[in-house]
């Protein structure tokens, strides 16, 4: 039928096999398979490069064990294609070792603000917004339109500048909707229940796994990517996702998973979902530790990562990799800042409210995580 093809490596269901073979032989010239996709998701991704009218009806009609709207919802949940290529622009903030992103669609110039820092010294307790006037700085020196503030997950280690951004400029905010469980956890940690409700009102929305929303005429697919904590999401756009801590750079391995909420299973699940993405998609870390003292970097692609990231070399099952990281994790300290940052970002990036004297003041509570060794 003078159909291309290339050979596939298919890890999943011989049912998701077929469709696959099917869709190759029938009306497909060219398909890309990350590797060792999951059934559905690879009968998912296949289906997207089906003529969807013609393809959908055909094989629903020929194999009753899956419903048309299966097979629809099936295409509309696999990881979307490469459409576009998105201006990104990285901020790094080295008291934290953080990278804050501002994303533009360029035919439009609408952007949005990733994971924006609010500065503090914690030695003295001042607070400033230099990080965050920065990115305000170049979205005007752009001529940009900002359209989103967002947040990848509730930070451990820095205050997120989303509140303050949010007062400046009256543009939505929005983290993932797994932030309640986040607040329900750090809320009883803090005892904060009376100021700070559990219900992700302090954000203008909570996106949902597979849920979509426009920067500009750019398409964003949000993708739950739990481990680091319940609540991770990250954001793909075109030919780029921003993947916050699950994946640092091909030196620096994995983030960390022994924060309240977090999970090693979880985190290897969540890499998986990205590694399943195509080869060539751009990869936006959120932190980076320049390991033996090389300049930051905060990018890398798909297939780089796959081939060189040195926990993934090391680890190459989900056993393999939890083992690797819970090790990896009873050796490191908490984060210097997370019992000051965790109660400023459940309230979306906001300190607490200013007492009687007119000052602002953290709760440190005592003896609610567990310390390094004493000896």
């Amino acid at each position: 039928m003078g159909a291309s093809y290339a050979i596939l490596g298919l890890i999943g269901s011989p049912l998701a096999a077929f469709f696959v073979l099917e869709c190759i032989v029938g009306e497909v010239a060219r398909v890309s398979l990350g590797n060792a996709l999951a059934g559905k998701q690879a009968l998912g991704r296949v289906l997207q490069s089906c003529d969807r009218r013609r393809s959908l009806h055909r094989i629903a009609r020929r194999h009753r064990a899956y419903r048309l709207r299966r097979t629809e919802k099936m295409a509309d949940r696999a990881l979307p294609r490469l459409s576009g290529r998105p201006l990104v622009k990285g901020f790094f903030e080295k008291r934290t070792s953080s990278v804050q992103y501002v994303v533009a669609d360029p035919e439009t110039k609408s952007c949005a603000i990733i994971d924006p820092v609010l500065d503090f010294d914690p030695k003295s307790g001042a607070t400033a917004t230099h990080s965050a006037d920065a990115l305000l700085s170049y979205v005007d020196d752009q001529g940009f339109r900002l359209q989103w503030i967002l947040d990848t997950h509730p930070h451990a280690d820095h205050f997120s500048a989303a509140g303050y951004l949010k007062d400046r400029t009256d543009v939505p905010t929005a983290i993932g909707e797994k932030v309640v469980e986040v607040q329900k956890l750090w809320q009883s940690i803090y005892n904060v229940s009376d100021c700070c409700p559990a219900d992700g009102s302090q954000w203008d929305r909570l996106f949902a796994d597979g849920e979509r929303f426009k920067i500009g005429n750019m398409d964003v697919e949000v993708l739950f990517t739990p481990g680091h904590t319940l609540a991770s999401i990250a954001y793909l756009l075109g030919d780029a996702a921003f993947i916050h801590d699950t994946i640092f750079m091909l030196d620096g391995g994995t983030a960390r998973a022994d924060f309240p909420g977090g999970s090693a299973p979880a985190l290897w699940r969540s890499i998986q979902r990205i590694m399943a993405l195509p080869d060539e998609t751009r990869l936006f870390t959120g932190h980076d530790y320049c390991p033996g003292g090389r300049k930051p970097a905060w990018e890398s692609t798909v297939a780089q990562q796959r081939a060189e990231n040195s926990h993934l070399i090391e680890a190459k099952t989900e056993e393999e990799f939890v083992a690797l990281r819970e090790a990896r994790d009873r050796e490191l300290p908490m984060p210097k800042l997370i019992l000051h940052s965790m109660q400023v970002n459940i309230r979306g990036g906001r300190l607490p409210e200013p007492e009687n004297n007119g000052k602002r003041f953290l709760k440190i509570p005592l003896d609610a995580l567990e310390g390094e060794p004493w000896d």
